[in-house]
């Protein structure tokens, strides 16, 4: 046994300590959805703090617990905020939770963020379906000795965001009548903002947004047989493409504008799984 793998089992232990609970849908929340407990029946809370071993956020706006409970019908798992790499995290911490929630039961990944946007005719406020990525600028969760209990060594990502998902969401904010971008996230290490010649570069790419962290996240999911799905907050337009200097409190503070809107369209997604 990988000692990756006993450090999942021991935090999974803890969980089944704990509770009963089996979510079939796991949902991480980005900057400016950590109010999203109004949207669902809470059961049981689980501060990531509790749980043996497991790493816990330090970001202002990411409270740091999981919620188990029902969005509609649907068994869920929240995550009311993620660690980041640059926090000073191992890849291998930043995505344990996602390899927790999939010992707990969950069979979807629900992934959102607040990002920087730099594709054609994306403005500050929009919402942006992911549809593909690039992890290249951080290291790969799955370095090192292989979790074979998760998945196997060399894992396809021809499809890492599900095609039956993508064109769900794609329903759906057509029927909420909540306008959608689509396009391709790219993952940087942080915690600094990119400069204006890197943005540059990362739309040459044929990257869309821009942000620091779920990338990863939907690479160990995929790697550990999850379906993934995603949507960014476009909560600030990327270096050098506007006049303004950009700041965590300002990403915040679009993000909470249209955390609304972007908590009914997530939980629509979610009561049709």
């Amino acid at each position: 046994m990988s000692a990756q793998y006993e450090k999942l089992l021991k935090c999974y232990e803890y969980y089944k300590s704990v509770t009963d609970f089996e979510p079939r849908v796991g949902l991480i929340l980005g900057s400016g959805l950590g109010g999203y407990a109004r949207n669902m029946q809470v059961v049981q809370e689980i501060p990531y703090g509790d749980i043996p071993g497991f790493p816990v956020s330090t970001v202002q706006g990411h409270d740091g617990r999981f919620l188990l409970g029902y969005i509609g019908n649907v068994p869920a798992v929240v995550m009311k905020g993620r660690v980041h790499y640059y926090e000073g995290y191992t890849m291998e911490e930043v995505v344990l939770p996602v390899r927790l929630m999939k010992k707990m039961g969950i069979e979807v990944l629900f992934l959102t963020n607040a990002s920087g946007g730099m594709g054609k005719g994306f403005c500050v406020g929009d919402f942006m379906m992911i549809t593909d990525q690039i992890s290249s600028f951080v290291p790969s969760p799955l370095i090192g000795e292989n979790v074979s209990e998760l998945g196997e060594r060399f894992p396809d990502m021809t499809h890492i965001y599900d095609t039956e998902l993508t064109e769900l969401i794609r329903e759906t904010a057509k029927e909420e009548k909540i306008p959608l971008q689509e396009g391709v996230y790219l993952q940087t290490s942080g915690p600094n903002f990119e400069s204006p010649a890197e943005i540059r570069m990362y739309a040459l790419m044929g990257a869309d947004a821009v942000g620091m962290s779920t990338a990863c996240e939907a690479l160990a999911a995929r790697h550990a047989g999850i379906r993934v799905c995603g949507i960014s907050c476009i909560s600030n337009m990327a270096s050098g493409l506007s006049e303004e200097e950009l700041s965590h409190l300002d990403v915040q503070a679009v993000a909470d504008r249209r955390s609304e809107e972007f908590e009914r369209l997530v939980t629509r997604i979610i009561e049709k799984l």
